[in-house]
Protein backbone atom coordinates (compact mmCIF):
# COMPACT_ATOMS: atom_id res chain seq x y z
CA UNK A 1 0.00 0.00 0.00
CA UNK A 2 1.67 3.34 -0.95
CA UNK A 3 1.06 6.13 1.25
CA UNK A 4 -1.28 7.92 -0.96
CA UNK A 5 -3.35 5.00 -0.88
CA UNK A 6 -2.83 5.18 3.17
CA UNK A 7 -3.76 9.02 3.57
CA UNK A 8 -7.29 8.02 1.80
CA UNK A 9 -7.97 4.77 3.82
CA UNK A 10 -7.32 7.35 7.38
CA UNK A 11 -9.70 10.27 5.78
CA UNK A 12 -12.34 7.66 4.72
CA UNK A 13 -11.98 5.90 8.44
CA UNK A 14 -12.45 9.55 10.06
CA UNK A 15 -15.61 10.35 8.41
CA UNK A 16 -17.84 7.87 10.50
CA UNK A 17 -15.92 9.53 13.60
CA UNK A 18 -17.07 13.04 12.81
CA UNK A 19 -20.72 12.48 11.42
CA UNK A 20 -21.08 10.37 15.39
CA UNK A 21 -20.30 13.31 16.88
CA UNK A 22 -22.56 15.52 15.61
CA UNK A 23 -25.40 13.32 15.75
CA UNK A 24 -24.25 12.35 19.27
CA UNK A 25 -24.93 16.06 20.62
CA UNK A 26 -28.77 16.05 18.76
CA UNK A 27 -29.73 12.66 20.21
CA UNK A 28 -27.18 11.64 22.82
CA UNK A 29 -26.44 12.74 26.57
CA UNK A 30 -22.74 14.35 26.51
CA UNK A 31 -19.92 11.82 27.26
CA UNK A 32 -17.55 14.20 29.11
CA UNK A 33 -18.79 17.01 31.84
CA UNK A 34 -16.51 19.84 32.91
CA UNK A 35 -16.61 19.56 36.45
CA UNK A 36 -15.85 23.04 36.82
CA UNK A 37 -18.14 24.29 34.55
CA UNK A 38 -20.93 21.98 33.96
CA UNK A 39 -24.18 22.22 31.87
CA UNK A 40 -26.63 23.81 34.05
CA UNK A 41 -29.85 25.33 34.76
CA UNK A 42 -30.37 29.16 36.18
CA UNK A 43 -33.84 30.72 37.07
CA UNK A 44 -33.51 34.58 36.38
CA UNK A 45 -35.10 37.72 35.92
CA UNK A 46 -34.56 40.65 33.76
CA UNK A 47 -35.98 44.47 33.52
CA UNK A 48 -37.87 45.59 30.30
CA UNK A 49 -39.12 49.36 30.47
CA UNK A 50 -40.22 48.60 34.53
CA UNK A 51 -41.73 45.51 34.40
CA UNK A 52 -39.59 41.91 35.60
CA UNK A 53 -39.30 38.99 32.61
CA UNK A 54 -39.49 35.42 34.35
CA UNK A 55 -37.26 33.13 32.53
CA UNK A 56 -34.21 30.82 32.62
CA UNK A 57 -31.17 30.56 30.84
CA UNK A 58 -29.51 26.88 29.92
CA UNK A 59 -25.54 27.02 30.10
CA UNK A 60 -23.70 24.71 28.29
CA UNK A 61 -21.22 22.49 28.88
CA UNK A 62 -17.46 23.99 29.89
CA UNK A 63 -16.11 27.58 30.57
CA UNK A 64 -16.62 29.27 27.35
CA UNK A 65 -17.69 32.15 26.55
CA UNK A 66 -20.73 30.64 24.81
CA UNK A 67 -22.67 31.48 21.75
CA UNK A 68 -26.13 32.37 23.00
CA UNK A 69 -29.45 31.76 21.51
CA UNK A 70 -32.01 34.16 22.49
CA UNK A 71 -35.53 31.79 22.19
CA UNK A 72 -38.39 33.62 21.54
CA UNK A 73 -42.25 31.71 21.85
CA UNK A 74 -45.20 32.51 19.92
CA UNK A 75 -48.33 33.56 21.10
CA UNK A 76 -49.29 32.64 23.72
CA UNK A 77 -46.65 30.05 23.95
CA UNK A 78 -47.63 26.52 24.39
CA UNK A 79 -45.36 25.57 22.25
CA UNK A 80 -41.97 26.25 24.05
CA UNK A 81 -39.26 24.46 21.82
CA UNK A 82 -37.54 23.18 25.08
CA UNK A 83 -36.13 20.09 23.20
CA UNK A 84 -34.89 21.67 20.49
CA UNK A 85 -32.88 24.08 23.31
CA UNK A 86 -31.82 21.21 24.84
CA UNK A 87 -30.16 19.96 21.47
CA UNK A 88 -28.97 23.83 21.26
CA UNK A 89 -27.13 23.06 24.49
CA UNK A 90 -25.48 19.65 23.93
CA UNK A 91 -23.90 21.28 21.08
CA UNK A 92 -22.22 24.17 23.04
CA UNK A 93 -24.87 26.67 23.09
CA UNK A 94 -26.22 28.85 26.12
CA UNK A 95 -30.11 29.53 25.46
CA UNK A 96 -32.08 32.31 27.15
CA UNK A 97 -36.03 31.42 27.28
CA UNK A 98 -38.20 34.05 29.28
CA UNK A 99 -41.86 35.11 28.75
CA UNK A 100 -42.74 38.58 27.26
CA UNK A 101 -44.38 41.37 29.43
CA UNK A 102 -47.70 40.24 30.44
CA UNK A 103 -47.69 36.77 29.51
CA UNK A 104 -47.47 33.77 32.13
CA UNK A 105 -46.82 35.71 34.98
CA UNK A 106 -44.13 38.15 33.97
CA UNK A 107 -45.23 41.55 34.99
CA UNK A 108 -46.67 44.50 32.56
CA UNK A 109 -49.18 44.22 29.95
CA UNK A 110 -48.79 41.97 26.72
CA UNK A 111 -48.74 43.94 23.40
CA UNK A 112 -46.32 42.98 20.29
CA UNK A 113 -44.85 46.23 20.32
CA UNK A 114 -44.15 45.60 23.89
CA UNK A 115 -42.44 41.97 22.99
CA UNK A 116 -40.12 44.13 20.22
CA UNK A 117 -39.19 46.14 22.73
CA UNK A 118 -39.03 42.79 25.45
CA UNK A 119 -36.21 40.90 22.84
CA UNK A 120 -34.05 44.11 22.69
CA UNK A 121 -34.47 44.23 26.45
CA UNK A 122 -33.23 40.66 26.61
CA UNK A 123 -30.69 40.84 23.99
CA UNK A 124 -29.10 44.32 26.48
CA UNK A 125 -28.90 41.50 29.25
CA UNK A 126 -27.37 38.75 27.31
CA UNK A 127 -25.14 42.06 26.79
CA UNK A 128 -24.22 42.72 30.58
CA UNK A 129 -21.35 41.91 32.63
CA UNK A 130 -23.74 39.65 34.75
CA UNK A 131 -24.24 37.77 31.96
CA UNK A 132 -21.00 37.19 30.48
CA UNK A 133 -18.87 36.80 33.58
CA UNK A 134 -21.72 34.81 35.62
CA UNK A 135 -23.80 32.50 32.47
CA UNK A 136 -20.66 32.39 30.02
CA UNK A 137 -22.21 34.26 27.23
CA UNK A 138 -20.49 35.08 24.49
CA UNK A 139 -21.86 38.70 23.93
CA UNK A 140 -20.59 39.07 20.39
CA UNK A 141 -22.03 35.94 19.39
CA UNK A 142 -25.90 36.60 20.01
CA UNK A 143 -28.54 34.53 17.98
CA UNK A 144 -32.40 35.44 17.56
CA UNK A 145 -34.27 32.28 17.23
CA UNK A 146 -38.20 32.09 17.21
CA UNK A 147 -41.27 30.48 16.46
CA UNK A 148 -44.30 31.43 14.87
CA UNK A 149 -45.01 35.12 16.62
CA UNK A 150 -41.72 34.57 18.23
CA UNK A 151 -40.54 34.40 14.44
CA UNK A 152 -41.75 37.48 13.77
CA UNK A 153 -40.39 39.24 16.84
CA UNK A 154 -36.90 37.66 16.08
CA UNK A 155 -36.54 39.05 12.51
CA UNK A 156 -38.19 42.68 14.03
CA UNK A 157 -35.22 42.54 17.11
CA UNK A 158 -32.90 41.65 14.66
CA UNK A 159 -33.51 44.57 11.86
CA UNK A 160 -33.52 46.76 14.91
CA UNK A 161 -30.06 45.54 16.19
CA UNK A 162 -27.35 45.73 13.87
CA UNK A 163 -24.82 43.36 15.83
CA UNK A 164 -27.49 40.66 15.89
CA UNK A 165 -26.17 38.52 12.32
CA UNK A 166 -27.69 35.49 12.65
CA UNK A 167 -32.07 35.23 13.30
CA UNK A 168 -33.94 31.90 12.21
CA UNK A 169 -37.67 32.24 12.16
CA UNK A 170 -39.78 28.80 12.42
CA UNK A 171 -42.81 29.06 10.95
CA UNK A 172 -42.54 32.82 11.68
CA UNK A 173 -46.09 34.84 11.47
CA UNK A 174 -46.42 38.36 9.34
CA UNK A 175 -48.86 40.31 11.11
CA UNK A 176 -48.77 42.56 8.29
CA UNK A 177 -50.06 39.67 6.40
CA UNK A 178 -52.21 38.43 8.66
CA UNK A 179 -54.32 41.09 9.46
CA UNK A 180 -54.88 42.44 5.51
CA UNK A 181 -59.14 42.71 6.04
CA UNK A 182 -60.74 43.46 9.37
CA UNK A 183 -62.34 39.84 9.75
CA UNK A 184 -58.45 38.60 9.80
CA UNK A 185 -58.03 41.29 12.28
CA UNK A 186 -60.53 40.83 14.67
CA UNK A 187 -60.46 37.05 14.60
CA UNK A 188 -56.36 37.61 16.02
CA UNK A 189 -57.84 40.41 18.77
CA UNK A 190 -60.40 38.03 19.77
CA UNK A 191 -57.95 34.78 20.38
CA UNK A 192 -55.41 37.01 22.31
CA UNK A 193 -57.46 38.87 24.22
CA UNK A 194 -59.38 35.73 25.68
CA UNK A 195 -55.81 34.19 26.56
CA UNK A 196 -55.39 33.32 29.77
CA UNK A 197 -51.84 33.28 29.95
CA UNK A 198 -51.84 36.77 28.84
CA UNK A 199 -52.36 40.03 30.68
CA UNK A 200 -54.15 42.61 27.94
CA UNK A 201 -55.69 45.54 28.29
CA UNK A 202 -59.31 46.24 26.63
CA UNK A 203 -58.44 46.96 22.75
CA UNK A 204 -54.39 47.22 23.09
CA UNK A 205 -53.75 44.93 20.42
CA UNK A 206 -55.75 45.96 18.14
CA UNK A 207 -54.82 49.90 18.69
CA UNK A 208 -51.37 48.28 18.36
CA UNK A 209 -51.60 46.49 15.06
CA UNK A 210 -53.47 49.67 13.28
CA UNK A 211 -50.86 51.97 14.44
CA UNK A 212 -47.87 49.74 13.44
CA UNK A 213 -49.40 48.38 10.18
CA UNK A 214 -46.54 49.07 8.12
CA UNK A 215 -43.44 48.56 10.58
CA UNK A 216 -45.53 44.90 11.46
CA UNK A 217 -45.34 43.62 8.15
CA UNK A 218 -42.05 41.72 7.92
CA UNK A 219 -41.56 42.37 4.41
CA UNK A 220 -40.72 45.81 4.66
CA UNK A 221 -37.83 44.69 7.55
CA UNK A 222 -35.80 43.43 4.28
CA UNK A 223 -33.33 46.20 3.84
CA UNK A 224 -32.44 46.05 7.56
CA UNK A 225 -31.49 42.74 7.25
CA UNK A 226 -28.99 43.04 4.89
CA UNK A 227 -25.69 41.58 5.73
CA UNK A 228 -27.28 39.18 8.28
CA UNK A 229 -28.04 35.41 7.74
CA UNK A 230 -31.62 34.53 8.18
CA UNK A 231 -33.13 30.66 8.34
CA UNK A 232 -36.42 30.44 7.67
CA UNK A 233 -38.20 26.79 8.10
CA UNK A 234 -41.99 26.24 7.51
CA UNK A 235 -44.32 22.97 7.79
CA UNK A 236 -45.70 21.59 4.71
CA UNK A 237 -48.88 21.09 6.88
CA UNK A 238 -48.79 24.34 8.47
CA UNK A 239 -52.54 25.33 8.59
CA UNK A 240 -52.67 27.88 11.29
CA UNK A 241 -49.88 29.75 8.94
CA UNK A 242 -49.78 27.80 6.11
CA UNK A 243 -46.36 27.93 3.63
CA UNK A 244 -48.42 29.70 0.76
CA UNK A 245 -50.00 32.42 2.30
CA UNK A 246 -47.22 33.74 4.91
CA UNK A 247 -43.38 31.25 4.37
CA UNK A 248 -43.63 31.36 1.11
CA UNK A 249 -44.31 35.28 0.16
CA UNK A 250 -41.91 36.11 2.97
CA UNK A 251 -39.11 34.31 1.42
CA UNK A 252 -39.73 36.23 -2.11
CA UNK A 253 -39.70 39.57 -0.35
CA UNK A 254 -36.25 38.92 1.11
CA UNK A 255 -34.62 37.18 -1.71
CA UNK A 256 -35.02 40.76 -3.75
CA UNK A 257 -32.63 42.09 -1.20
CA UNK A 258 -29.80 40.59 -2.87
CA UNK A 259 -27.40 41.03 0.04
CA UNK A 260 -29.80 39.05 3.03
CA UNK A 261 -28.19 35.93 3.30
CA UNK A 262 -30.96 33.44 2.88
CA UNK A 263 -31.68 29.57 3.81
CA UNK A 264 -35.24 28.95 3.50
CA UNK A 265 -36.84 25.24 4.13
CA UNK A 266 -39.91 23.21 4.30
CA UNK A 267 -39.60 20.44 6.36
CA UNK A 268 -42.97 17.70 7.19
CA UNK A 269 -44.88 18.96 10.01
CA UNK A 270 -47.53 21.01 11.37
CA UNK A 271 -47.22 24.72 12.52
CA UNK A 272 -45.62 23.17 15.85
CA UNK A 273 -43.69 20.48 13.97
CA UNK A 274 -45.17 18.10 16.07
CA UNK A 275 -43.68 15.15 14.16
CA UNK A 276 -40.56 16.14 12.88
CA UNK A 277 -38.70 17.22 15.90
CA UNK A 278 -35.55 15.67 15.40
CA UNK A 279 -35.14 16.61 11.85
CA UNK A 280 -36.45 20.21 13.25
CA UNK A 281 -33.06 20.00 15.20
CA UNK A 282 -30.88 18.04 13.04
CA UNK A 283 -31.70 21.02 10.92
CA UNK A 284 -31.07 24.25 12.78
CA UNK A 285 -28.23 23.27 15.18
CA UNK A 286 -25.63 22.78 11.89
CA UNK A 287 -27.03 25.71 10.41
CA UNK A 288 -25.91 27.80 13.46
CA UNK A 289 -22.70 26.08 13.36
CA UNK A 290 -21.85 27.02 9.80
CA UNK A 291 -23.21 29.97 9.59
CA UNK A 292 -23.26 31.51 13.06
CA UNK A 293 -19.69 30.88 14.98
Amino acid sequence: MNMKQLFILLCLALIPQTYASNSDALRSDPQHIDKEYPPSIVELSFDSYGSELNGHLYQANGKGPHPTVVMLHGLPGNEKNLDLAQALRRSGFNVLFFHYRGSWGSEGYYSFSNVIEDVASALTFMRSDKAINDYRVDADKLILLGHSMGGFAALQGSARDADIQCTVGLAAANFGARIASEDALNGLVNYTENLGPLNTKQNSIANDIKKNRDSFDVHNLAPQLKGKSILLIAGDSDTVLPPATIHTPMVAAFRKEADIKLTDIILPGDHSFSWSRFKLAETVVPWLKEHCL
